[in-house]
Protein backbone atom coordinates (compact mmCIF):
# COMPACT_ATOMS: atom_id res chain seq x y z
CA UNK A 1 0.00 0.00 0.00
CA UNK A 2 1.72 3.15 -1.20
CA UNK A 3 0.88 6.45 0.48
CA UNK A 4 1.73 9.59 -1.48
CA UNK A 5 2.70 12.89 0.15
CA UNK A 6 -0.65 14.56 -0.55
CA UNK A 7 -2.58 11.57 0.79
CA UNK A 8 -0.31 11.39 3.83
CA UNK A 9 -1.30 14.97 4.67
CA UNK A 10 -5.00 14.02 4.48
CA UNK A 11 -4.41 10.91 6.62
CA UNK A 12 -2.70 13.11 9.21
CA UNK A 13 -6.02 14.98 9.66
CA UNK A 14 -8.14 11.88 10.40
CA UNK A 15 -9.83 11.85 13.82
CA UNK A 16 -12.28 8.97 13.29
CA UNK A 17 -12.32 5.74 11.32
CA UNK A 18 -15.58 4.09 10.29
CA UNK A 19 -15.61 0.46 9.15
CA UNK A 20 -18.15 -1.57 7.23
CA UNK A 21 -18.49 -5.09 8.64
CA UNK A 22 -19.14 -7.82 6.04
CA UNK A 23 -16.19 -7.89 3.67
CA UNK A 24 -14.13 -5.43 5.74
CA UNK A 25 -14.02 -6.62 9.36
CA UNK A 26 -14.99 -10.11 8.19
CA UNK A 27 -14.22 -12.09 5.04
CA UNK A 28 -17.81 -11.47 4.01
CA UNK A 29 -19.28 -14.84 4.91
CA UNK A 30 -22.31 -15.19 7.14
CA UNK A 31 -23.12 -18.52 8.72
CA UNK A 32 -26.33 -19.63 10.39
CA UNK A 33 -26.84 -22.41 12.91
CA UNK A 34 -29.97 -24.53 13.35
CA UNK A 35 -31.21 -22.31 16.18
CA UNK A 36 -31.34 -19.39 13.74
CA UNK A 37 -28.35 -17.66 15.28
CA UNK A 38 -25.96 -15.86 12.97
CA UNK A 39 -22.20 -16.02 13.19
CA UNK A 40 -19.28 -14.05 11.80
CA UNK A 41 -15.55 -14.54 12.05
CA UNK A 42 -13.40 -11.53 12.89
CA UNK A 43 -9.63 -11.20 12.55
CA UNK A 44 -7.67 -10.69 15.78
CA UNK A 45 -5.06 -8.56 13.99
CA UNK A 46 -7.77 -6.16 12.86
CA UNK A 47 -9.10 -6.11 16.41
CA UNK A 48 -5.72 -5.33 17.91
CA UNK A 49 -5.20 -2.56 15.36
CA UNK A 50 -8.55 -1.03 16.30
CA UNK A 51 -7.66 -1.25 20.02
CA UNK A 52 -4.32 0.46 19.30
CA UNK A 53 -6.24 3.19 17.45
CA UNK A 54 -8.37 3.69 20.55
CA UNK A 55 -5.32 3.91 22.78
CA UNK A 56 -4.07 6.69 20.50
CA UNK A 57 -7.34 8.60 20.90
CA UNK A 58 -8.55 7.85 17.37
CA UNK A 59 -12.32 7.33 17.40
CA UNK A 60 -13.62 4.18 15.69
CA UNK A 61 -17.09 3.16 14.57
CA UNK A 62 -18.94 0.44 12.72
CA UNK A 63 -21.47 1.14 9.98
CA UNK A 64 -23.37 -1.76 8.45
CA UNK A 65 -26.47 -2.40 6.42
CA UNK A 66 -27.29 -5.41 8.58
CA UNK A 67 -28.09 -5.85 12.25
CA UNK A 68 -26.38 -8.44 14.42
CA UNK A 69 -25.76 -9.02 18.11
CA UNK A 70 -22.41 -10.51 17.08
CA UNK A 71 -21.39 -7.16 15.59
CA UNK A 72 -22.55 -5.32 18.70
CA UNK A 73 -20.49 -7.66 20.86
CA UNK A 74 -17.41 -7.22 18.68
CA UNK A 75 -17.78 -3.44 18.93
CA UNK A 76 -18.00 -3.68 22.74
CA UNK A 77 -14.93 -5.94 22.85
CA UNK A 78 -12.99 -3.40 20.79
CA UNK A 79 -14.39 -0.44 22.77
CA UNK A 80 -15.94 1.09 19.67
CA UNK A 81 -18.58 3.53 20.90
CA UNK A 82 -20.56 4.04 17.70
CA UNK A 83 -22.36 1.14 16.03
CA UNK A 84 -24.66 2.14 13.21
CA UNK A 85 -26.76 -0.80 12.00
CA UNK A 86 -29.41 -1.23 9.30
CA UNK A 87 -27.95 1.71 7.43
CA UNK A 88 -29.31 1.96 3.89
CA UNK A 89 -27.71 5.28 2.92
CA UNK A 90 -24.19 5.14 4.32
CA UNK A 91 -23.17 8.56 2.96
CA UNK A 92 -26.09 10.25 4.73
CA UNK A 93 -25.31 8.29 7.91
CA UNK A 94 -21.65 9.35 7.67
CA UNK A 95 -22.72 13.01 7.39
CA UNK A 96 -25.04 12.63 10.43
CA UNK A 97 -22.25 10.99 12.41
CA UNK A 98 -19.89 13.85 11.51
CA UNK A 99 -22.51 16.37 12.66
CA UNK A 100 -23.14 14.49 15.92
CA UNK A 101 -19.39 14.40 16.65
CA UNK A 102 -18.87 18.01 15.60
CA UNK A 103 -16.38 16.95 12.92
CA UNK A 104 -15.81 17.72 9.32
CA UNK A 105 -16.13 14.79 6.91
CA UNK A 106 -12.53 15.63 5.95
CA UNK A 107 -11.53 14.25 9.36
CA UNK A 108 -13.35 10.93 8.94
CA UNK A 109 -12.00 7.89 7.11
CA UNK A 110 -14.35 5.19 5.83
CA UNK A 111 -13.51 1.65 4.79
CA UNK A 112 -15.93 -0.27 2.59
CA UNK A 113 -15.82 -3.09 0.09
CA UNK A 114 -18.94 -3.22 -2.04
CA UNK A 115 -21.42 -1.18 -4.04
CA UNK A 116 -23.55 -0.19 -1.03
CA UNK A 117 -20.44 1.55 0.37
CA UNK A 118 -19.76 3.61 -2.77
CA UNK A 119 -21.30 6.92 -1.73
CA UNK A 120 -19.77 6.80 1.77
CA UNK A 121 -16.39 6.17 0.14
CA UNK A 122 -16.92 9.26 -2.00
CA UNK A 123 -18.09 11.35 0.99
CA UNK A 124 -15.33 10.48 3.46
CA UNK A 125 -12.22 12.57 3.93
CA UNK A 126 -10.12 9.48 3.18
CA UNK A 127 -11.45 6.16 1.91
CA UNK A 128 -10.03 2.67 2.15
CA UNK A 129 -10.93 -0.58 0.42
CA UNK A 130 -9.66 -4.09 1.15
CA UNK A 131 -7.66 -5.91 -1.54
CA UNK A 132 -10.66 -8.08 -2.43
CA UNK A 133 -13.22 -5.26 -2.65
CA UNK A 134 -15.48 -4.93 -5.67
CA UNK A 135 -13.53 -3.49 -8.63
CA UNK A 136 -15.73 -0.37 -8.71
CA UNK A 137 -14.87 0.33 -5.08
CA UNK A 138 -11.13 -0.23 -5.46
CA UNK A 139 -11.19 2.18 -8.39
CA UNK A 140 -12.55 5.09 -6.32
CA UNK A 141 -10.96 4.40 -2.91
CA UNK A 142 -8.02 6.57 -1.89
CA UNK A 143 -6.11 3.52 -0.60
CA UNK A 144 -6.50 -0.19 -1.29
CA UNK A 145 -4.92 -2.39 1.35
CA UNK A 146 -2.68 -5.32 0.49
CA UNK A 147 -4.77 -7.53 2.79
CA UNK A 148 -8.28 -8.75 1.99
CA UNK A 149 -11.31 -8.05 4.16
CA UNK A 150 -11.37 -9.90 7.44
CA UNK A 151 -7.67 -10.72 7.15
CA UNK A 152 -5.84 -7.60 8.26
CA UNK A 153 -7.27 -4.91 5.96
CA UNK A 154 -8.65 -2.82 8.84
CA UNK A 155 -5.32 -3.12 10.67
CA UNK A 156 -3.46 -1.79 7.61
CA UNK A 157 -5.87 1.14 7.40
CA UNK A 158 -5.35 1.99 11.08
CA UNK A 159 -1.58 1.74 10.68
CA UNK A 160 -1.67 4.03 7.62
CA UNK A 161 -3.55 6.70 9.58
CA UNK A 162 -1.44 6.50 12.74
CA UNK A 163 1.85 6.33 10.82
CA UNK A 164 0.85 9.41 8.81
CA UNK A 165 0.27 11.11 12.16
CA UNK A 166 3.62 9.82 13.50
CA UNK A 167 1.71 8.14 16.34
CA UNK A 168 1.89 4.42 15.52
CA UNK A 169 4.88 3.50 17.72
CA UNK A 170 3.64 5.46 20.74
CA UNK A 171 0.13 4.06 20.32
CA UNK A 172 1.52 0.51 20.30
CA UNK A 173 3.65 1.26 23.37
CA UNK A 174 0.66 2.77 25.19
CA UNK A 175 -1.54 -0.20 24.29
CA UNK A 176 1.06 -2.70 25.52
CA UNK A 177 1.64 -0.70 28.73
CA UNK A 178 -2.11 -0.79 29.34
CA UNK A 179 -2.13 -4.58 28.91
CA UNK A 180 0.73 -4.95 31.37
CA UNK A 181 -1.04 -2.70 33.91
CA UNK A 182 -4.30 -4.66 33.61
CA UNK A 183 -2.33 -7.89 34.12
CA UNK A 184 -0.64 -6.49 37.24
CA UNK A 185 -4.00 -5.31 38.61
CA UNK A 186 -5.58 -8.69 37.97
CA UNK A 187 -2.76 -10.55 39.70
CA UNK A 188 -2.91 -8.16 42.67
CA UNK A 189 -6.67 -8.67 42.96
CA UNK A 190 -6.17 -12.43 42.86
CA UNK A 191 -3.46 -12.19 45.53
CA UNK A 192 -0.68 -13.52 43.32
Amino acid sequence: MKVTGALRARLAEIEMMVFDVDGVLTEGGIFYVDTGAEGKMFDVKDGLGIRVAGSAGLKTAIMTGRSSRVVERRARDLRMLDVLERVADKAAALRRLADEKGMSLAHIAFMGDDLNDREAIRAAGVSFAPADAAPEIKEIADLVTDAPGGKGAARQAVEAVLKAQDRWEKAVDDYLAGLAERDRSRRTAEGK
